[in-house]
């Protein structure tokens, strides 16, 4: 039966607690029992409205990213000096001392790159705002930049805070902001982009990559482009315009010719038919259905609610979070053929566990590893395409790696090695508090409706109902856990 493609809200009298979970599942990393019972009392509009307005939430107790901005630095004047004479005069040991103090900052950088992804895994499990951190996950692997090519931390974070604070604002301000970032500049080397030679690298990926999409431009595009962004460049931690290194010239950029500028340039690419559909495509790759990127190989119903997304795009001047709102609540979004059908990343499989458990966070290095493993490592996209998601999260090593850290989340025991006993142990019979019905099967359906979804039936539960009823101690805390392993272990909990 083909999928509905109407972008009509659903009645509020059929938001029940099956769609509350999926909304969550999507727009969030899922919700405990309570939380959903929570969520589906507040109705349709103001569900989705909390969830895509959440400027008004408050952070609590978020801590902020604990970075040094002056690690990886330019010399100061003085060691420029130093270094000049040293050179001159072969003074290797002066050499080898600045080579050492290089070296040590390489170094504490990267313990602080390992930090950032530590915090940023702990703020997505622990955010009121989980579309805020949706939505900045969704821009980091849209504007790809990869730490090891950067090698600054600080201007990695930099670049996150500028993804979340317009994540849900405009794409516009998005777009802007990626030509003045220090750490894209510096992964697409547009500091080397000067009039005598430009380099091409930031503007071909904006183009291909950031607005709109292969065969919507040509060479001479891109090398007028390349022009247009000559001295776009940074200093230290801050963007920086070095005037003399701009080309002033006219450029004809898609067919308009003028002495065009980087912020004349974006506006172009703004204004073309194929943005508002390219981005449109992205939103609905992440929030609603692994479809393919290449829009010949879209179905008509698929490209009709793209399109739909898109005019409305245009319509609101890029804005992201009207166009969520009218996903968030559409019968397309809630039909049968949308829900439980979208792989989760790596980082929905870790946060998603954790929020919809209540199992602690655990040892943060572990987890960044366990994220690698799956093919996710934060702030170290593959290439300047991101990640390709859908079907490429799984393969037998990654389902592997999933189920091993589920059961860790869950167990803080992981292959091979017993659970440490100064680690914490996870009691999961809160889940059930506030339910009435804690035998076996209440149990099992009350997890399975909020980590599966409601439309896993009876044939997939019976064994689990089966299992509970076998534990001779009935509804304990190991029990529970025991049930979780195995529902995070059934591959529709790779679904949501």
């Amino acid at each position: 039966m083909p999928i509905n493609p109407s972008l009509s809200p659903i009645r509020d009298a059929d938001f029940g607690p099956a769609q509350a979970r999926h909304l969550m599942s999507r727009a969030g990393f899922g919700v405990t029992p309570q939380k959903l019972v929570e969520w589906h009392e507040l109705g349709l509009d103001a569900a989705v409205r909390r969830l895509v307005d959440y400027q008004g939430v408050q952070l609590g107790e978020l801590e902020p990213a604990d970075l040094d901005p002056d690690v990886i630095r330019p010399y100061t004047m003085d060691e420029r000096r130093e270094a000049g004479i040293a050179r001159r005069e072969k003074d290797q040991k002066t050499l080898d001392k600045l080579r050492r103090m290089r070296v040590a900052a390489n170094a504490e950088d990267r313990r602080m790159h390992a930090g950032l992804q530590r915090w940023w895994v702990e703020r997505m499990a622990k955010t009121p705002r989980p579309t805020e951190e949706r939505l900045t996950l969704l821009w980091h692997g849209h504007f790809a930049t990869r730490h090891r090519d950067v090698r600054d931390s600080y201007l990695m974070e930099q670049q996150n805070a500028m993804f979340r604070e317009h994540a849900n604002g405009s794409f516009a301000d998005l777009a802007h902001g990626v030509v003045h970032d220090p750490a894209m500049i510096k992964f697409l080397n547009n500091d080397q982009n000067r009039k005598q030679r430009p380099n091409e690298n930031l503007a071909r990926e904006l183009m291909e990559l950031f607005t709109l999409g292969e065969g919507h431009y040509t060479e001479d595009d891109i090398k007028a482009g390349a022009r247009a962004l000559t001295g776009y460049h940074f200093r230290d931690n801050d963007f920086h315009f070095v005037e003399s290194q701009h080309d002033k010239g006219d450029k004809t950029i898609l067919g308009y010719t003028a002495p065009f500028n980087g912020t004349n340039f974006v506006k172009l690419l703004l204004a073309h038919e194929a943005c508002a559909r390219f981005i449109a495509l992205k939103l609905y790759r992440h929030f609603v259905a692994d479809v393919s990127d290449d829009w010949d190989l879209l179905d008509s119903g698929t490209r009709q609610v793209v399109d739909d997304l898109a005019k409305l795009l245009r319509d609101e001047d890029y804005q992201i979070k009207p166009v969520l709102a009218r996903l968030f609540k559409s019968r397309h979004f809630y039909d049968a053929g949308v829900v439980g059908k979208q792989i989760k990343s790596p980082v929905q499989v870790v946060v998603g566990t954790i929020h919809q458990t209540g199992a602690p966070l655990r040892n943060d290095r572990a987890i960044a590893t366990a994220l690698r493993g799956m093919g996710q490592q934060l702030f170290e996209p593959p290439s300047v395409a991101g990640w390709e998601g859908g079907k490429a999260w799984i393969n037998t090593s990654t389902l592997f790696m999933r189920q091993n850290t589920c059961a860790y989340l869950l167990t803080g025991a992981t292959p091979g090695k017993a659970f440490k006993k100064n680690d914490v142990k996870y009691d999961p019979r809160s889940l059930l508090a506030g339910f009435e019905d804690q035998n076996a099967k209440a149990a099992v359906d009350q997890l399975c409706d909020t980590m599966l979804g409601h439309h896993v039936g009876a044939d997939r539960r019976e064994p689990l109902v089966r299992f509970m009823q076998e534990r001779d101690k009935g509804v304990t805390g190991d029990a529970l856990v025991a049930l979780l392993l195995l529902i995070t272990a059934m591959p529709e909990y790779q679904l949501c």
